[in-house]
């Protein structure tokens, strides 16, 4: 996990522009290597602060770090990038570590401090504000990164996520497309993420490659829908099917036809549970049930037979 710059300044995510600078400033006269000649404890703090002061002084990378969070901000973001237009001259001479030297021979920039001066490349392989300032032996240079995580938005079919499944994607990576093999586990229902380890973007400086996320998307079926881990169908039974009772014939999701009972008196948008017939739950849990939803019709015309009929059972109460 990367450390949190705010923490590393002794700061709250709310602190203002003045407070940053100030936190930074008496963190950076302590620990400054002039003050603290050989002690490579010093040494590593030093870096520390100045990485989360050029982070956190900038108002768009700081806007990017506190959206992201520590531990994104960190894969998305190379040092090149912290560093890119955090001008630590200016900063020394700031803070009063002396004068700030003029430009040297191919790019690279001077200044002073403690009587001695320092300078640091401002081209060619990117920026490292440490390298001279420390004897040329900065380790930002030799950071391995991890790479870039990627996302996938990835459909499935009702059957798919009750059942588990195998299948295969295409996922465009620079200039190759990579072919991938995804086991879909049961039980599994939209919303959820699924993280492919070392599937992602490849590393920087021998940095471990970053992961591959997908995004479960379950299809609408044309005869069940899914809530939780239970399945539910709709039937539509008559009035006197409803009256008398009758047994209707059900499919399950598994492809088979069950037979099941429908009890006289059974009310319009009665569920009927069929135990066992939903789906299993992801990592062994409760497995759902099947519930039928009863819809009974009612005729829009009737003949005279079918009318007499109605008038007579109205007659009779019903």
């Amino acid at each position: 996990m990367a450390e949190d710059y705010y923490k590393i300044l002794g700061l709250e995510k709310n602190a203002s522009k003045d407070e940053i600078k100030k936190a930074y400033r008496k963190l950076a006269l302590k620990y400054h290597p002039d003050k603290n000649p050989n002690n490579k404890e010093a040494e590593e703090k030093f870096k520390k602060i100045s990485e989360a002061y050029a982070v956190l002084s900038d108002e768009e990378k700081r806007k990017q770090y506190d959206s992201f969070g520590s531990d994104t901000f960190s894969q998305k973001y190379t040092q090149e990038d912290i560093f890119r237009n955090f001008d630590i001259n200016q900063i020394l001479r700031d803070f009063g570590f002396g004068g700030l030297g003029g430009y040297g021979s191919g790019g690279a920039r001077t200044y002073r401090t403690g009587g001695r001066t320092r300078s640091y490349s401002t081209h060619g392989g990117g920026i490292d504000p440490f390298a001279d300032l420390f004897g040329g032996q900065s380790q930002y240079t030799q950071v391995p990164q991890k790479g870039q995580d990627l996302q996938y938005n990835l459909s499935i079919t009702l059957e798919e996520s009750v059942f588990g499944a195998e299948k295969k994607i295409a996922l465009q990576k620079a200039d190759r497309v990579d072919e991938i093999n995804i086991k879909i586990p049961k039980g599994i229902s939209t919303g959820k993420k699924l993280r492919l380890a070392g599937k992602g973007n490849p590393g920087m400086k021998g940095g471990s490659p970053g992961d591959l996320y997908l995004n479960i998307t379950v299809m609408p079926h044309p005869l069940f829908s899914r809530e939780g881990n239970d399945i539910y169908i709709e039937k539509t039974i008559n009035f006197s099917q409803a009256a008398l009772g009758t047994t209707i014939e059900i499919p399950t999701l598994d492809g088979s036809v069950k037979r099941v009972k429908v009890p006289p008196g059974t009310q319009n948008n009665t569920k009927i549970r069929m135990k066992g017939y939903g789906v299993q739950g992801l990592k062994g849990g409760n497995k759902g049930d099947q519930y039928i939803k009863i819809t009974v019709s009612v005729p829009r015309k009737l003949s005279d037979k079918q009318t007499q009929l109605i008038k007579a059972l109205a007659e009779e109460g019903l």
